[in-house]
């Protein structure tokens, strides 16, 4: 933990230890959270996002293989119809 001093705009200094464990670069945005009243959580947002979170939704059914089940169940409804 560290204790830090707002400056007059408000504005804080991450520490350096903080930063590089975080892996905090100059100008790198951040999100900042309001839990409760009286705390903030700091979460980095990655340089390149679309990279970082490519492949996280690995695990589980596939959304796109489910679509294509449905699709040709329709298809083949719509061919019963017809003939």
């Amino acid at each position: 933990m560290a204790i830090i001093k707002t400056s007059p705009k408000g504005q804080i200094l991450i520490p350096k230890e903080m930063r590089r464990k975080l892996g905090l670069k100059g100008g790198q945005k951040v999100s900042l959270k309001l839990i409760g009243d009286q705390k903030i959580e700091l979460t980095p947002i990655p340089i390149e996002p679309v990279e970082a979170f490519c492949g996280i939704f690995q695990k589980g059914s596939s959304f796109t293989e489910a679509l294509l089940k449905e699709r040709k169940q329709e298809l083949t409804r719509e061919e019963s119809k017809i003939a």
